[in-house]
């Protein structure tokens, strides 16, 4: 990344855009509205209840996020996006319930006022939901232009003077990598061919890209992870990022492995199940689409504990995940986790992590900063994948042939570094030695 001169300041109201407008974004749109009226609190957002040290500790420097970066105000958002069934966000939220009447009826008229334009869909990428509000094309070159044509729309309609978009959809099935996702030609030539490895994610990534709209990818998706979509990037001077938010068992996973590590413990067995209801749950019900949600949750472990530096402690480490759709618990997900540690001598010892979360309330301020940090990123610059942001997710890209850091708190320590870069502040080590000489 090249160091910006300066960062213009965020004028003008931006374009929050979700393909996929579910429980996730809707409850991200509500409680954005909510916020900005003050009527309730963007808790688990960094960018608006977070602050950053800058310089040495006696300097007493901690601003606040909003303090520090020329961020885009809640007040200046405006929401669009598609879904391939037809409810408006207040019908929709209603439908997944994670809010409380108290507060859809507050932002009601606002929220029934965002309707989902019509989503490209195939039903061989996720075969749980059959959508009845879809685009129709002769190929899927033709709904790339479909999506352009919206967001043009959608700026034209609103007055935006920019846009940023965050996948909030459901996970696709296992993706095939082929040679078509290669380079930008040969997925061009695979779009006018109708390429049935190519789902719909997809699809609004490269157009996305090329009206120049940053992309977060919050599902395990290979969404923008192809190298084609990399390359496209780059040369179209467009932030990406992903994959997979990072909300509920795997947060817990990437806060007590570090730790435990930390202190070289070591680990046998770490098994993992989760049952919730929401439309999630059901789509994971389906066996292939729960592989490629499997793939970034096992890759977790395997990243922070580093078992070929550390054989002794974790190299026989056995690690099981499920997922089971369980209707009764709607969006009340459980993250249930059963850990077989060992200590001094290999005595054995046991940890249990039961964690009764709220996934969409997990996830929301995650989309909310992810939002604002990708719109940072374009006005300073930056183009291409985004590795300061892997803080928000569970599979986080990076450069071919660089392994991603899954540890939460070197993702933090990064994420903050990037942003005191950005604004020309000194990096911080936390060496501390200054302190003492």
């Amino acid at each position: 990344m090249k160091k910006p001169d300066s960062i213009p300041n965020a004028e003008g109201k931006l374009g929050v855009l979700l393909p996929g407008m579910g429980a996730v974004a809707t409850t991200f749109v509500a409680g954005t509205m909510l916020a900005r009226r003050g009527l309730a609190a963007p808790i688990g957002s960094l960018t608006q209840m977070g602050t950053i040290r800058l310089g040495k500790r006696t300097d007493h420097r901690v601003p606040t996020l909003q303090e520090f970066l020329p961020l885009a105000q809640l007040g200046d958002l405006e929401f669009g996006g598609w879904d391939i069934f037809p409810e408006n966000a207040l019908e929709t939220a209603e439908h997944a319930a994670v809010l409380s009447r108290e507060h859809l009826d507050a932002v009601k008229d606002e929220l029934a006022r965002v309707v989902p334009m019509p989503g490209a869909f195939d039903p061989r990428h996720v075969k749980r939901l059959q959508g009845t509000h879809v685009k129709k094309a002769r190929h899927k070159a033709e709904l790339v232009e479909q999506i352009r044509q919206d967001v043009r729309e959608f700026r034209a309609r609103t007055g935006v003077s920019r846009c940023v978009a965050i996948w909030c959809g459901s996970t696709e099935v296992l993706p095939t990598i082929n040679g078509a996702h290669q380079t930008i030609d040969g997925f061009e030539r695979a779009l006018l061919e109708d390429d049935a490895a190519i789902p719909a994610s997809q699809l609004y990534a490269w157009a996305l890209i090329k009206e120049r709209v940053p992309i977060a990818n919050g599902a395990p998706n290979a969404m923008v992870d192809f190298p084609a979509a990399v390359a496209l990037a780059r040369e179209c001077g467009v932030p990406i990022a992903g994959k997979d938010f990072k909300t509920g068992q795997t947060l817990m996973k990437t806060i007590v492995a570090p730790g435990l590590k930390a202190r070289m413990l070591g680990i046998r067995g770490w098994f993992s199940t989760n049952i919730l209801g929401n439309r999630d749950g059901e789509v994971l019900d389906d066996p292939d689409s729960f592989r490629c949600k499997e793939a970034t949750k096992l890759g977790v472990l395997e990243g922070v504990l580093e078992p070929e530096r550390h054989k002794a402690l974790y190299g026989d480490l056995y690690h099981k995940v499920r997922i089971e759709y369980y209707p009764p618990r709607g969006d009340a997900k459980e993250g249930w986790d059963n850990i077989d540690l060992f200590g001094w001598l290999g005595y054995p010892m046991q940890m249990k992590v039961d964690f009764l979360c709220r996934d969409s309330i997990l996830a929301a301020p995650l989309v909310l900063d992810l939002a604002l940090f990708l719109d940072l990123a374009q006005r300073a610059g930056l183009s291409g994948i985004q590795e300061w942001l892997g803080f928000y997710f569970k599979s986080p890209m990076a450069a071919p042939g660089l392994k991603p850091e899954h540890d939460l708190f070197i993702q933090l320590k990064k994420l903050k570094n990037t942003l005191r870069w950005l604004r020309g502040e000194e990096v911080i080590s936390h060496l501390g030695h200054e302190y003492y000489d």
